[in-house]
């Protein structure tokens, strides 16, 4: 954890800083946050696979992997490339409060800047699974998104961008001046 002042006192299970709303864990910190963390990460990986090994797909390539004007409606969607959000262009995950979308992405995700993932007619975004198996994920400078990332790397995001969202990675999640709220 980079990038910002952290105030840690001796002892903690977690730190705050003036930049972040809520605390901050990480797994040299006092018990039982390694315990915590430990078990968060393990979750994270088996939801990332469960997401992953979901077969027989409801809808397959659409658009090409370009959601830009798409409407999406609940199910196992399932990309064999790269998914993109052009610049300026919305997407629309459309369905009821107890609809489930899982969005399998064997390669990267990217929205461009000032782009939107919006819910209607009910949907949440604690019920939008987006399963990234490529390089990264990157959501543009100003970009609004909505669901659960699950990437198998990084997620980039965009300066000002914002999100109804958890943004679990394997590896790493670069933030810069974010809001991040949890669905």
């Amino acid at each position: 954890i980079t990038g910002f002042a952290l105030n840690l006192p001796a002892g903690a299970a977690s730190s705050t800083s003036a930049q972040v709303t809520g605390n901050i864990y990480a797994f040299d910190y006092a018990a039982p946050t390694p315990t915590n963390v430990t078990t968060a990460s393990n979750d994270m990986g088996t939801a990332y696979t469960d997401a992953a090994g979901r077969l027989l797909p409801d809808f397959v390539d659409v658009a090409v992997g370009n959601l830009g004007g798409q409407t999406l409606t609940p199910g196992l969607h399932r990309y064999g490339s790269n998914v993109t959000l052009p610049f300026g262009t919305d997407v629309t995950l459309s369905g009821g409060a107890d609809d489930v979308w899982i969005i399998q992405i064997t390669g990267t995700l990217t929205t461009g800047a000032a782009t939107n993932v919006f819910l209607s007619g009910g949907a949440q975004a604690k019920n939008v699974f987006w399963q990234v198996a490529g390089t990264s994920v990157t959501l543009g400078a100003n970009a609004r998104f909505e669901g659960i990332v699950l990437a198998q790397n990084a997620i980039n995001i965009g300066n000002q961008a914002s999100a109804g969202s958890r943004l679990l990675a394997q590896t790493a999640v670069t933030l810069a001046g974010n809001t991040i709220v949890e669905p």
